[in-house]
């Protein structure tokens, strides 16, 4: 299932990373980033699985939160794009932690997070992680085709059992030459991070997009996250004919929308 949840990067076009910069963790991983400063709750896109912040969707949003003078952080996970590390090694957890200490180093004030496919699972650990460390810090959070779970629902039975034996499974890759690994580690941590199948202790704004037409996360998976999370302020916004991705202009629009209504009682 991971194959499916891997996403190709988009390359940034010449001179468009100017602000890019490194956080340094305790362990020396150095994490890339990209931060704007502004009014508001600090947007904070958290990618797929093996994808980075080159992606449509974030730099959509980026470039949106520099036009309209609101704060974004952007960042790569160890392994990924531009941080340094070895993919093998990432994990929920370890990119979790990266996602906390960037927050804690660089975002005064409440955030928005935005996760799309796994990022919609690690969002929910970093709101977590964020309420337990400060009391409370989301403003909200968005999920796009948000995949809680995937190593339990989409993994056959013998890939679990190869997983949980050691074994490296590799996946046809949808979105480049190379198959999609998934590796016994992530694969181990990700089972300590279950949670749908249980209430999440979590009561800040939530909005999910989700595709019927998605190929790799069923769609009824955000109606499951929306029942299974504590907060009553949550929508779900099915799109008939979206996939996967989302990230036709249509999609790009709705996206905006979305996000632009958090910040409607600050900038009116």
């Amino acid at each position: 299932m991971a194959n499916t949840l891997a996403s190709r990067a988009v390359l940034w076009p010449k001179g468009a990373m100017h602000d890019l910069d490194h956080y340094e963790m305790a362990d020396g991983r150095r994490i890339a980033h990209r931060h704007l400063i502004g009014d508001g709750p600090t947007l904070v896109f958290l990618p797929g699985y093996m994808s980075d912040m080159a992606g449509g969707k974030a730099s959509a949003l980026y470039d949106e939160a520099r036009r309209s003078g609101r704060p974004a952080l952007l960042l790569d996970y160890s392994g990924c794009g531009e941080s340094s590390g070895d993919f093998a090694d990432g994990t929920l957890s370890r990119w979790c932690e990266e996602v906390v200490a960037l927050i804690g180093e660089l975002v005064d004030g409440e955030v928005l997070l935005v996760g799309s496919s796994m990022g919609g699972w690690l969002m929910l650990l970093v709101a977590e992680a964020l309420l337990e460390k400060t009391g409370h810090r989301c403003a909200g959070m968005i999920g796009i085709a948000a995949a809680p779970d995937f190593t339990r629902w989409g993994l056959t039975d013998e890939q679990r059992a190869a997983l949980e034996s050691g074994e490296i499974v590799r996946e046809p890759n949808p979105y480049g030459p190379e198959p999609t690994p998934t590796h016994p580690g992530f694969f181990a941590d990700a089972e300590r991070h279950l949670r749908l199948d249980g209430s999440i202790p979590l009561d800040m704004p939530v909005r999910l997009l989700h595709g019927q037409r998605d190929a790799d996360v069923p769609w009824e998976t955000s109606l499951h996250l929306a029942d299974a999370l504590r907060s009553d302020d949550i929508q779900v916004t099915l799109v008939k004919d979206g996939d996967h991705r989302l990230s036709r202009d249509g999609d790009i629009a709705l996206l905006k929308s979305v996000v632009a209504s958090f910040y409607r009682p600050i900038d009116g």
